[in-house]
């Protein structure tokens, strides 16, 4: 199948986000670089002396790659982002953004399994090179394991009976495509809402999303020059809970330290208050619903 760049996914809060970055002059990263909306935005406003390196494990995010010389394609897992720098010879950048949201590609893309919609293996690896599949989570997990990702990162109620349904389908016979899964969990399920919760969590499992976003943020930090900008859109609870504290704290857990004088010891101020998308936006894109856009400046 092959992917034109404008259909792969379409940017969310393109003007906003790209705006926080307030592009001059140095070096600057684009942590999920997908169909290349961001990155194009970025490029068209760089000056010709800066460079944008942007990063995607995605086999299909290379047939997007932007032929010009400011520009490098990364093809790796962002958490990698200080490795990567340290490879290239950067110490410092001065802008790094980031949009988790999963591409409008992933979600229509019928082989790879991120969508109920379709009957497709569960597969939901960003990076098909590497790691579990879902069918072999769903296999391998038992029963408290499945539980606990379903509630941690679907937020679902009903977790421990959805667990122990699938638990009890797979000693009949295993759970490989999606059409199975939504079948074995139905009864549990009965909304859209709740069944894309249940994939949600299941992907974020399969490309352990929470610990790669932790270490991407814990090194943007330590990249970032004085001045240098942090832009991130977060589409769910967990990312932006992580996101906050970040930027409130300079750490995951969100509590602010203190020197020995007692001065807070913050290296990130957040720039104006979080956004969301105009009506406008969220009527041209729907996923783009539960996006908020946060900005933090380098201390």
């Amino acid at each position: 199948m092959i992917v034109k760049a404008e259909s792969y996914h379409i940017p969310v809060m393109l003007e906003d986000s790209v705006d926080g970055l307030d592009i001059h002059t140095g070096v600057y990263i684009d942590t999920t670089f997908g169909g290349g909306g961001h990155s194009r935005e970025i490029l068209h406003r760089m000056p010709q002396d800066a460079h944008l390196y942007s990063f995607d494990q995605d086999k299909d995010a290379e047939r997007n790659i932007i032929d010009d010389s400011r520009f490098t394609f990364v093809r790796s897992n962002f958490r990698y982002l200080k490795n990567w720098m340290m490879y290239y010879g950067i110490e410092a950048v001065d802008g790094i953004l980031a949009d988790l949201g999963v591409s409008s590609h992933h979600f229509d893309d019928e082989t790879r399994g991120f969508s109920f919609r379709f009957d497709a293996p569960l597969d939901m690896r960003m990076n098909q090179r590497a790691g579990k599949s879902a069918a072999e989570i769903l296999k391998e997990y038992d029963e408290q394991q499945l539980a606990q990702m379903f509630n941690l990162y679907g937020e679902l109620k009903d977790s421990r009976r959805i667990a122990r349904k699938i638990v009890a389908a797979r000693e009949q016979t295993e759970i490989l495509t999606t059409t199975q899964l939504i079948e074995t969990v139905w009864g549990d399920i009965p909304s859209k809402k709740e069944a894309a919760q249940l994939f949600q969590a299941l992907r974020i499992e399969v490309n352990h999303e929470m610990d790669a976003l932790k270490e991407m943020l814990l090194a943007s930090v330590e990249m970032l020059k004085p001045g240098g900008r942090l832009v991130v859109i977060t589409y769910h609870s967990l990312e932006d809970r992580m996101v906050k504290n970040i930027i409130k704290a300079g750490n995951i857990d969100g509590k602010v330290e203190q020197d020995f004088f007692g001065r807070k010891q913050t290296p990130l101020k957040e720039v104006g208050k979080m956004q969301v998308p105009t009506i406008e936006e969220i009527e041209r894109n729907p996923r783009s619903r539960s996006a908020k856009l946060r900005i933090a400046v380098k201390l």
